[in-house]
């Protein structure tokens, strides 16, 4: 098949959650703790095993306080990586709440939502290309799939259709079938949240919205450096 020699990746959206004691703790062990996580990023980014990119949810979520968007070849990268932050000293303080895990695969449908940029040669995701990340899982109804081929290509002819018009809002999909709850994740990329909010709208009148169970909880993230993103926990 067409692309099957493309190397898959593992996708993996981890929100972290700190223990407000941690902030109570004396200045040079909290900055202990962030320097050691920083070291741990920096370790996997540049082993050529993983790209790693932080994002802080502070003052956005309640539930969760930053996220590792993770992207490697082996599901053991990730497990040793959580490990390595979690026996840091910040790490003793952290939980994780949510935690999405996927793949990257070509889509069913013959027609792409896919804009310049998003995807390199190889046609594996370039993440972390703009200012905010809006992500969530993303459930069909079972008679979504008992509809033919074309019947729903139809319909998602029109769902892409309707992407094309916000071409400031990159879209990553990524699968989840038999790895994770949710049948996808969905990461939006854009410089601009009115577009995404905007773009969502649209969508909701869709013919294929339909078929959704499930498209929440939905995160909205910044991107910022391993460092930048722990100062936003305060302290």
């Amino acid at each position: 098949m067409a692309g099957e020699d493309i190397r898959r990746q593992f996708v993996n959206f981890a929100y972290f959650k700190a223990d407000p004691a941690w902030r109570m703790l004396p200045s040079a062990e909290r900055e202990l703790g962030k320097a050691q996580v920083c070291k741990v990023a920096e370790k996997w980014n540049q082993s050529g095993r993983m790209k790693v990119l932080s994002y802080t949810t502070v003052g956005m979520r309640s539930d969760v306080d930053f996220l590792l968007w993770r992207i490697c070849y082996q599901l053991e990268d990730l497990q040793e990586m959580t490990t390595e932050v979690l026996s840091t000293e910040l790490g003793h303080y952290l939980t994780t709440p949510i935690s999405y895990l996927a793949m990257t695969k070509r889509s069913t449908y013959i027609i792409e939502h896919q804009h310049e940029g998003q995807t390199d040669s190889r046609g594996q995701i370039l993440p972390g290309q703009f200012k905010y990340l809006f992500v969530y899982p993303f459930v069909k109804t079972r008679q979504w799939y008992r509809m033919s081929l074309p019947s729903r290509q139809g319909m998602m002819n029109e769902h892409i259709a309707i992407g094309h018009k916000y071409p400031l809002v990159k879209l990553n999909t990524t699968y989840s079938f038999g790895l994770d709850d949710q049948d996808f994740v969905v990461a939006f990329e854009s410089d601009h949240p009115d577009n995404f909010l905007d773009l969502v709208m649209e969508l909701r009148e869709s013919e294929a919205s339909l078929y959704t169970v499930r498209d929440t909880p939905i995160y909205t993230c910044i991107l910022k450096d391993m460092k930048a993103t722990l100062d936003t926990l305060g302290g």
